[in-house]
């Protein structure tokens, strides 16, 4: 829990054009948020999905919103109901809504409208390698990432896959958005050591929230 208070001390970093880490922006109400996270889960169940090459994640997701990411042999993309249980996902809350919003805006991108957050769950050695988030229509919103948690390293590249990484450590609370000439840099996790926090035991969390559809419809 130190590690996470001297982590808010840092000051706010620009990564790049339209990237930024709010250190420890989302640490006072980084409880509510996991009493949140369980409700969700307890729904929408995690799970390891698969690429549609056949590999499994080693890090374990769920969502909840209007729409859904989902991955398996017909491909990466966005679902209305949980193909697992053929239900819609639980609804994004209210206050979470909210709370991306503002630190959209801190960031630089007004009017953020999110319909889908991705809960991932990192335990001691799940990783999450370099990717972009490029499955969604409306590129001109943002990505707003959450950490909650054991500490990890974020990797964050640029345009194209060859391009220098720049590794952060992320504590929980940590808040990294990215957007407008940054919004398909290349980004991944690394993998995570081994430790406990008292929010989260021996694991991460990682929220993320994005805008799906450039259409106007939620």
């Amino acid at each position: 829990m130190m590690d996470d208070l001297f982590g808010a001390l840092r000051a706010r970093e620009t990564l790049a054009q339209g990237a930024v880490l709010l250190p420890g922006a989302a640490l006072s109400r980084q409880e509510r948020l996991m009493a949140q996270v369980g409700d969700i889960v307890s729904q929408a169940p995690l799970r390891r999905l698969a690429t549609p090459g056949g590999r499994r994640f080693s890090v374990e997701m769920t969502n909840c919103g209007s729409l859904g990411w989902h991955s398996d042999a017909a491909g990466y993309r966005y679902e209305s109901r949980d193909p697992l249980s053929g239900r819609f996902w639980p609804a994004l809350p209210a206050d979470w809504i909210t709370f991306a919003q503002e630190m959209a805006a801190q960031a630089g991108f007004g009017g953020f409208q999110p319909q889908a957050c991705l809960l991932n769950r990192y335990a001691p050695g799940a990783r999450m390698g370099l990717h972009q988030d490029r499955d969604e229509t409306a590129l001109n919103s943002p990505i707003v990432s959450v950490s909650l948690g054991l500490a990890a390293q974020f990797l964050f590249g640029g345009a194209e896959r060859t391009d220098p990484v720049r590794k952060l450590r992320l504590v929980s609370g940590d808040v990294v958005v990215w957007g407008g000439a940054s919004r398909l840099f290349y980004h991944g996790v690394a993998p995570l050591a081994p430790d406990h926090h008292p929010l989260t035991g021996a694991c991460r969390w990682n929220l993320t929230f994005r805008r799906v559809s450039a259409e106007d419809s939620p």
